[in-house]
């Protein structure tokens, strides 16, 4: 399994002759399209209704979820990163610790697979095709091995179904604590009509 690891990392991975133009444009993906999921988070709670902000609420949970599996599987199991092992180009700076699984892939796969089992299949759609171009970009910067992208749609899965777990039993109760606290703490932007009560 390693060999194949390595085998594909190497044929998606930028070389030293890749055009600048490419590199940029996988830094932009890589660095900073993930940045767009708490302002899709934030926007849906603000001008939404109570059906959006559970579907946001719900997102958000999953990915909480996910990011913790990740931190507990990089405690009982760490896999160097490529520029660890010395495999590949690396484009970019980070930190040398665990890739199983890539965070990057699991926040946007957590969003994406919460959306779209929410009946929010466009935009779920959308975030997975973010998801599966971040994927690359991080492969090819050098950050990354292919599988560590496949582990985290494996994380983001088995998130979901904790998620969709505990929401029947708790879902109601933290939407009602969330818009009370919500529309006590933004009374004034909400009295004038800013955001949505």
């Amino acid at each position: 399994m390693e060999t194949f690891n390595n085998a594909l990392f190497l044929r998606i991975n930028g070389g030293a002759n890749s055009p600048q133009w490419l590199v940029h444009t996988a830094v932009v993906v890589g660095e900073y399209l993930i940045y767009l999921v708490p302002l899709l988070l934030v926007a849906t709670w603000l001008w939404g209704n109570r059906s959006h902000r559970e579907l946001a609420v719900k997102a958000f949970t999953v990915a909480v979820l996910g990011i913790g599996m990740n931190q507990a599987i990089a405690v009982f199991w760490e896999h160097p990163r490529p520029f660890v092992v010395g495999i590949g180009h690396t484009w970019i700076s980070h930190a040398p610790d665990s890739s199983f699984p890539s965070d990057h892939m699991t926040v946007l796969a957590c969003i994406g697979l919460s959306l779209w089992f929410d009946s929010a299949r466009g935009l779920g759609l959308v975030t997975v095709c973010c998801a599966l171009a971040v994927a690359w970009a991080r492969v090819f910067l050098g950050v990354h091995f292919p599988l560590d992208m496949v582990g985290a749609v494996g994380v983001a899965a088995l998130s979901c179904i904790i998620a969709a777990s505990l929401w029947r039993r708790m879902g109601a109760a933290t939407m009602d604590l969330a818009e009370t606290l919500y529309r006590a703490v933004l009374a004034k932007p909400i009295a004038r009509q800013w955001i949505r009560r």
